[in-house]
């Protein structure tokens, strides 16, 4: 008999494998490495450096874009099937084995080769990342299952916290004893990178993919012992029928103002969120000219500081509720998001700086302690904001109709930030959409009921 804790924390040991998909190979690792390995392709190819930067920057966000567009079409369909047939945990198993197959592949973009080292990156960077989206989307529709309404933000913001320390120990394992700087061909501790890798075809960076996939298979283990779905008759899947219930869902929204509400402010702040992490270590490359050892310690920064944050959240949720600090977390984002744009290694918002200034960096990671510190608190509080607007037995329906709100702007943000960075051609100005995101968001936050709809 596996006792209510153990689910719990098996459940929470979700959070801590899936972590690295975020913090090592869409911010902090892999996509800092991917704008590395395409800026040097064009620049190979004839372009200049500001143009190659903005290049690469923009195919990182067209590839999400495709992403997005896929998550957005299948999502709700895919919860809607999971709820008509009692089925969830199966949905964990598939999309987990895609993702280790997909992000074990990224081994093998090296640099120096061909635009379809390019195109091979983005594809299978893209089904790691669209796997691991759809496997987050049934284990949230667990937590009913777990807990008691009055706990379910302690159960979401411990979850977060935890899976953002085993994060923090992933891109800390990654950065003392794989991933090596460009130019030094050392880790950050001054080695070469373990396992006899060869650091001048950046074998160690690279690394970050078998990594984060035996990551996920070891940590995964508790998840799959300890969390069970109750015992039900299931029943077959009736895809008519599951299409008439995600269209009757959308129709059934124009009475239900408060979800309608916090979907469509969840569509622009939880993906301009991503946007952040997207582009935040890419803008840490392309505008800083940071390696990835600096982007790493950056991603320790901010980890540290959401580990923190989402446990405090977490309580902070279970006595006011999730709106509060939703809202919070937002404004800071905002304030951060326009000191990031508005900064460069030269200039301030036009108040110059001196040549070879270390405010810029100093600046910077401040605003990555910011971000993290808004962010974990952030997503935390989103899927117990929901939680109050569904019912265990529509769970994994609310949450792929989530998935769809969330990938609506995650479709949005990288193509606006592909086209402003394509013409401006500056990669700092790419970032400005975020912001205007994320103002609509909060604007839209002030139809939604804060006790839900169960309150």
């Amino acid at each position: 008999m596996i006792s209510p804790q153990k689910r719990i924390w098996g459940w929470w040991f979700f959070d801590w494998a899936s972590q690295p998909v975020n913090t090592l190979l869409l911010t902090f690792i892999f996509g800092p490495f991917f704008a590395e390995t395409a800026r040097g392709y064009f620049m190979g190819a004839g372009m200049e450096e500001e143009a190659a930067k903005a290049a690469a920057q923009s195919y990182w966000a067209f590839g999400l874009t495709v992403t997005s567009l896929f998550v957005m079409v299948l999502a709700p369909i895919l919860g809607a099937i999971a709820d008509s047939t009692g089925r969830r945990l199966v949905w964990v198993w598939l999309f987990s084995a895609l993702y280790v197959v997909s992000s074990w592949a990224l081994w093998y973009v090296a640099p120096g080769g061909e635009i379809g080292t390019l195109y091979w990156a983005l594809f299978f960077f893209g089904l790691a990342f669209l796997s691991m989206e759809f496997a987050t989307i049934f284990t949230n529709a667990l937590m009913p299952t777990l807990v008691d309404g009055d706990e379910m933000g302690r159960l979401s913001g411990n979850g977060f916290a935890f899976g953002y320390l085993g994060g923090l120990i992933a891109l800390f394992i990654m950065l003392l004893l794989f991933a090596e700087g460009a130019t030094s061909g050392r880790t950050l501790i001054g080695l070469d990178p373990v396992l006899g890798l060869n650091a001048e075809v950046r074998e160690g960076t690279r690394a970050v993919g078998p990594f984060s996939a035996v990551w996920y298979l070891v940590f995964m283990i508790p998840f799959f012992l300890w969390v069970k779905e109750p015992k039900i008759s299931f029943g077959r899947v009736n895809l008519t029928g599951v299409l008439g219930s995600v269209l009757d869902f959308i129709r059934g929204l124009v009475h239900r103002r408060s979800l309608a509400s916090y979907l469509g402010s969840s569509l622009f702040y939880r993906d301009a969120l991503n946007g952040l992490y997207a582009f935040g270590g890419i803008y840490a490359s392309n505008v800083l000219g940071w390696e990835v050892t600096q982007i790493g310690i950056f991603g320790i920064v901010g980890g540290a500081t959401a580990v923190l944050t989402s446990w405090l959240a977490g309580k902070m949720d279970s006595r006011r509720g999730p709106k509060p600090v939703i809202v919070w977390s937002i404004v800071v984002l905002i304030v951060v998001c326009t000191l990031i744009v508005g900064m460069d290694r030269d200039q301030i918002w036009g108040v110059p700086l001196e040549s070879a200034s270390s405010t810029p960096d100093i600046i910077f990671f401040i605003c990555g302690a910011l971000i993290g510190g808004a962010g974990g608190p952030l997503q935390s509080a989103s899927r117990t904001m929901l939680l109050r607007h569904t019912t265990p037995d529509r769970a994994t329906e609310a949450f792929g109709m989530f998935a769809l709100s969330g990938k609506v702007a995650s479709f949005l943000t990288p193509l606006l930030v592909g086209l402003f960075t394509h013409f401006s051609q500056s990669a700092r100005m790419g970032i400005a959409p975020v912001i205007l995101l994320f103002l609509i968001a909060l604007i839209l936050l002030l139809w939604v009921n804060p006790k839900g709809e169960n309150g």
